[in-house]
């Protein structure tokens, strides 16, 4: 079988005329979040943002804990960072994992259909833990190198506050009972060995966030208000894209 291309695996943009369902990403809300212009120009024009290169550093991070934490997902054992922080719970075991984690790269993960707007909402999860409450919590790996305290408070974290709240009204849709706390697994490169030696050691923590999911149903209502509109919305003074675009027009 030839492998799977992601650059041939390309959706028709939105067609306000259809019945089928429309898939929207955790990603493409946070861009309608971002940018509303870049949102329609991306999703009903095809009209897409540069790309970036993938940072494959960190998916080398995320492919290992996953590893790590399914070691003991069929043992049905917590791990060390559980113990360390506390948290009642353990990795779920469920037959559905690979889909919701995309293990065999069609993009899609976990979905449900929200019937006011018709759009299937997805997001590829990194783990589920199952607490002793029967409660699935709902977990992302995160890799960085800093020597600050690691937090979610600074202005570059919010996007993954609603990446977490996103995930857990998804699985709230699949009729799963959801744990209102979240966590991200840290993964910290450290920079202070006098010699690299071809090894990378991590700092490993874990920091818990509170999801309010109340802001997802009312924009995605906005979001397909602005995908059913023939206008394309005016530019947003903060998207930097929006900025380069028209300084580019200039010349």
């Amino acid at each position: 079988m030839a492998a799977f291309d992601r650059r041939k695996y390309k959706r028709p943009g939105f067609d306000p005329r259809s019945s089928e369902p429309f898939r929207i990403s955790r990603s493409k809300i946070d861009l309608f979040y971002d940018c509303p212009r870049c949102f329609y120009l991306d999703r009903r024009l095809r009209i897409s943002r540069p790309s970036l290169p993938g940072f494959s550093l960190n998916s080398a991070v995320d492919h290992l804990l996953k590893k790590e934490f399914d070691l003991l997902r069929e043992k049905g054992q917590a791990h060390e960072l559980m113990k360390k922080y506390k948290i009642d719970a353990i990795p779920l075991k469920h037959p559905d994992l690979g889909i919701w984690r995309d293990d065999v790269y069609r993009y899609e993960g976990a979905s449900a259909l929200h019937k006011p707007t018709n759009f299937l909402v997805s997001g590829i999860i990194d783990d589920v833990w199952k607490d002793s409450k029967g409660d699935l919590v709902l977990v992302d790996y995160k890799s960085t190198s800093t020597s600050k305290e690691i937090s979610l408070e600074d202005r570059w974290k919010q996007g993954y506050k609603r990446q977490m709240e996103v995930y857990q009204w998804i699985f709230r849709q699949l009729g799963f009972k959801v744990s209102e706390v979240g966590y991200f697994v840290f993964a910290n490169a450290g920079k202070t060995k006098p010699k690299f030696d071809g090894v990378l050691e991590f700092e490993m923590s874990v920091v818990s966030h509170r999801g309010d999911t109340s802001w997802i149903e009312p924009i995605l209502k906005k979001m397909k208000d602005c995908l059913m509109s023939d206008v394309v919305p005016k530019t947003t003074p903060e998207c930097e894209y929006c900025v380069f675009s028209e300084d580019s027009s200039t010349f």
